[in-house]
């Protein structure tokens, strides 16, 4: 018996949905899933794929060149999600304007992205090239060897110098793919960032190895070749946004009349400042819960470093799959089928839970055998083996976090999503970190575990959550 709709939030929220039609949905459900997931979990791993091999071939280098890069990264990785957060708020007003079929909505969006994306740009560009020496000190632990914590930090500050100039093309590329992902187009997306991993790992070996009569430049031609891809990804994406037969019609006027309303500002910044904040923090979390594994020596980093790069190959298809809930979700709320929303959440909150079987298990049968490819000492690759064997046991977990945190979100409920992920890395995860690393002599793996573990409490909150019904509202119904 099908549900009838309904585009009133408090009978929606009433409508009681069989257990049946909130598990498993029909042919066409999964065919519009699978034209936004796909593409997304086909790029991303791709990326993750070509970032195992740069990762690998930077661990050539060194243990000490590995775990410079990992450092580097790990503070700019504060940067990208700074970005992804901003765009959060205009994320969620574009999907919804692109459900209601609003393409002025949808251009007054993107035109909110390209104007926070440069202001978070040019102060993070400020404080990173400024401070990068003392940024990578944090994370060197202070029994390290002199001679090996200035190898480190020399390698860490040449880095991430280069890095900083492949921001600019990198925060104009997100703003004009967020765009694309959230019309449930995501093909050119992924077409341009499968050219820039082709060719920044053609230059990664040209430039790190000194291939073909290239400079052997090791960790500083890395750095190079990323800054070339992400050059090269932003040309493809402007080319197909820009061009006179565009699939992406909302792009076109973009620049000729460059406003936005008024009465719109206030809406979507509210919206983004709870996830701005949450995403920095966020961010800033992971960093701070490195750090405090680091104390137990380098090591520990190059170990995660190692683990956190084939984990995230594994890891995307939940990753992908959480954040298509995002779009799919947000689009069936926009068009005012609230039923439908919360049906939709929970299908795709089974489908992220059920991919994780067959990923994790995956993860823990490569788990001994991809350390073994770096060249770094007996105890690293046996602890990143560890490390990523409890990656692939707390993936379920991780799974519905990430679902429920983009279902909730779908519905513009962003100082709710702040209190569910940065507020709990910061009450719960980092000091649980920080304790455990510090203050007892419990193993740094079974410290990881202890803290991955942790991360059922969210997930019970995320349930109560997305039960609820709170998010369940078409914030542009008015608009």
């Amino acid at each position: 018996m099908s549900i009838i709709e309904t585009g009133n939030r408090e009978e929606a929220i009433k409508v009681k949905l069989p257990l049946k039609e909130c598990l498993f949905g029909d042919v066409e459900f999964y065919k519009k899933v699978a034209m936004i997931v796909l593409p997304m979990i086909i790029q991303n791993t791709l990326s993750n794929v070509v970032g195992l091999l740069d990762n690998i071939m930077v661990g050539q280098v060194g243990t000490l060149s590995m775990s410079s890069v990992a450092i580097v990264n790990q503070i700019l990785f504060i940067f990208y999600l700074c970005i992804w957060g901003s765009f959060g708020g205009a994320g969620i007003f574009s999907t919804q304007f692109f459900g209601k079929g609003d393409m002025e909505g949808v251009r007054s969006s993107i035109r909110f992205k390209l104007v926070i994306a440069m202001t978070i740009m040019a102060i993070a560009l400020c404080i990173l090239y400024f401070n990068a020496g003392n940024l990578v000190s944090l994370y060197i632990a202070k029994d390290t060897p002199e001679a090996d914590r200035l190898t480190t930090l020399t390698y860490g500050i040449k880095y991430m110098h280069i890095m900083l100039v492949g921001l600019i093309p990198f925060s104009i590329t997100q703003c004009y793919a967020s765009a694309m992902r959230e019309s449930g187009k995501t093909s050119l997306p992924m077409i341009a960032g499968m050219t820039a991993m082709v060719v920044n790992f053609v230059f990664n070996a040209l430039l790190i190895f000194g291939l073909f009569g290239f400079p052997k430049m090791g960790v500083l031609g890395a750095a190079i070749a990323t800054v070339i891809s992400r050059f090269v990804e932003l040309f493809i994406v402007l080319y197909g946004a820009h061009r006179s037969n565009s699939r992406y019609k909302f792009f076109k006027g973009l620049y000729r009349n460059f406003r936005i309303p008024v009465d719109l500002i206030w809406p979507i910044l509210s919206k983004s400042l709870p996830l701005l904040a949450n995403e920095f923090l966020w961010s800033l979390a992971q960093a701070t819960l490195l750090q405090a594994y680091s104390v137990r020596g380098i090591a520990v980093i190059a170990a995660m470093n190692i683990s956190g790069t084939i984990s995230q190959i594994f890891n995307e298809v939940f990753l992908s799959v959480g954040n298509s809930a995002g779009i799919v979700v947000g689009q069936e709320l926009g068009a005012d089928r609230l039923v439908s929303a919360r049906r939709t959440a929970w299908r795709m909150a089974t489908l992220s839970i059920m991919s994780t079987i067959v990923m994790g298990s995956l993860l823990s049968i490569v788990a001994p055998i991809i350390p073994q490819f770096y060249n770094v000492e007996p105890e690293i690759k046996e602890l990143a083996t560890r490390y990523i064997r409890i990656v692939s046991m707390c993936m379920p977990i991780f799974a519905y976090a990430h679902v429920s945190y983009f279902t909730i979100r779908s519905g513009g409920k962003t100082l709710i999503t702040f209190l569910f992920d940065s507020c709990f890395s910061w009450v719960v995860s980092v000091p649980a970190a920080f304790l455990l690393s510090r203050y007892t002599d419990i193993n740094v793996a079974n410290v990881y575990w202890i803290v991955n573990l942790l991360e059922l409490i969210k997930c019970t909150v995320g349930f109560c959550l997305v039960r609820s019904g709170v998010w369940v509202r078409n914030i542009v119904k008015a608009a």
